[in-house]
């Protein structure tokens, strides 16, 4: 079920662009963008340019988007279009265009002979 605010706040991702949440303390970086105009959020609501400078108000997260944010840990959507790295965990999910987006898993490493 897509629970998103129904406001247009789609941008154009950019790699290295760093977002903050407005619902709790996650930051990431944008490592892998699809070039096309997204919506990034954290706990259901959008997500803003950390490099801004302006100070936000939180606000409170949508209980459907609730599940955490590791540090450290890479976040991608079903098809890999995009992917975000966690800078600084937070109590809100990541999701893009209201999909929840999912930790990458690791590539196994070559069998050494």
């Amino acid at each position: 079920m897509d629970t998103r605010d129904k406001g247009n706040h789609t941008v154009r991702t950019a790699v290295g662009q760093t977002l903050s949440s407005v619902t709790d303390s996650t930051t990431v970086i944008v490592v892998r963008s699809p070039g096309a105009d997204v919506e990034i959020t954290c706990g259901g609501r959008p997500m803003v340019d950390a490099k801004a400078g302006a100070s936000v108000d939180r606000v409170e997260a949508d209980p459907g988007f609730a599940d955490g944010s590791l540090l450290g840990k890479r976040y991608e959507d079903a098809s890999s279009t995009i992917e975000l790295l966690v800078t600084k965990g937070g109590t809100s999910s990541l999701a893009v265009d209201g999909q929840l987006l999912v930790v990458k898993s690791a590539k196994p490493l070559p069998a050494s002979d």
